[in-house]
């Protein structure tokens, strides 16, 4: 990914704290939702309840997109990321405390809240494969979009 795609993401994605996540049904439909969100790169990280839908359509089918931005005051100046990512829980118990770390740190008011219980939320990361920028800044329409891993 080309410095400037890469950075544009980042700031992006450092930016913003909600996302919309969608999950393929059992039916073949696509579900999207807003879900609060933390990053670590092109990795997010987001919490839901198991006996959630989402939950359930991930664990059926790891793959998500989502949708990252903000409607803009004039359209030259629009960013937004939109990703194909590979979606999970986070069983380590390392690892969901410090995903819980960046979702608290992210979103304040969840800062002083202790670890979600394991047996009624799960946390969930999704690493981005396909990412797209748009960034209006470099012309209406701009768009770059690269893959980040492999199917």
């Amino acid at each position: 990914m080309d410095l400037l795609v890469e950075r544009t993401a980042a700031e992006i994605l450092g930016s913003h704290r909600i996302m919309a996540l969608s999950t393929i049904r059992p039916d073949g439909w696509p579900q999207t939702t807003l879900v609060g969100y933390a990053n670590d790169g092109a990795t997010l990280y987001f919490v839901v309840y198991r006996a959630s839908q989402k939950f359930r359509n991930i664990a059926a089918e790891p793959r998500v997109s989502l949708a990252i931005g903000e409607e803009p005051r004039d359209m030259h100046v629009a960013q937004a990321v939109y990703a194909g990512a590979i979606a999970g829980e986070i069983t380590d118990p390392d690892e969901r405390r410090r995903a819980w770390d960046l979702i608290g740190r992210r979103h304040t008011n969840l800062a002083s809240a202790s670890l979600p219980d394991p047996a009624e939320t799960a946390i969930m990361q999704a690493k981005c494969r396909h990412l797209s920028v748009v960034d209006y800044t470099r012309g209406l329409g701009h768009t770059d979009a690269v893959t980040l891993g492999e199917d």
